[in-house]
């Protein structure tokens, strides 16, 4: 009970101390219908860790959209630079992804759902104003690690807009 309590508190308290960001990936909403929400914790001003969830809303037959319908994405980014205002990172993400992949057979085409995590890493840059907009811009590649039916390659492309506190 006592190291319960002693790591909610010291969850709590790193998270009640540092700064945080919440975003929405623009691009993608305009783009290719999906929705997007990142949230970034800092660790220190080089180091943050985040989630983002992606949510797809274009139909299966649309020419252009993700494979993935949903996808979880926790990430670490290192920031190389010490600007106040635009930083450069690299990131190292694990993506939870699930979809449908069309296959086809001698009785026809069907879809095969999927689902599986994808290990991979990124680059980009973010700007931060004084008043606390944050614009980022990112993208990378991943290798979905465990299923057969699953797209080899999974792309972690965005140009989030969100407020830091």
């Amino acid at each position: 009970m006592k190291k319960l309590v002693l790591i909610v508190g010291l969850l709590v308290s790193s998270l009640g101390f540092s700064q945080q960001e919440i975003k929405l990936d623009i691009a993608d909403a305009l783009v290719i219908r999906s929705l997007e929400f990142s949230y970034e914790n800092y660790i220190s001003d080089e180091n943050s860790f985040g989630v983002s969830a992606l949510f797809n809303l274009a139909k299966q037959e649309v020419d252009f959209r993700y494979n993935e319908n949903m996808m979880i994405t926790p990430y670490f980014r290192h920031y190389f630079t010490s600007e106040a205002q635009w930083n450069f990172f690299g990131e190292g993400f694990v993506g939870i992804n699930s979809g449908k992949k069309e296959a086809v057979e001698d009785s026809g085409i069907y879809d095969l759902k999927y689902t599986d995590a994808a290990l991979g890493v990124a680059v980009g840059t973010k700007y931060i104003s004084e008043g606390g907009l944050v614009i980022d811009f990112y993208g990378g590649l991943g290798r979905n690690l465990f299923g057969s039916d699953s797209p080899v390659l999974v792309p972690r492309l965005g140009l989030n807009v969100g407020w830091r506190f």
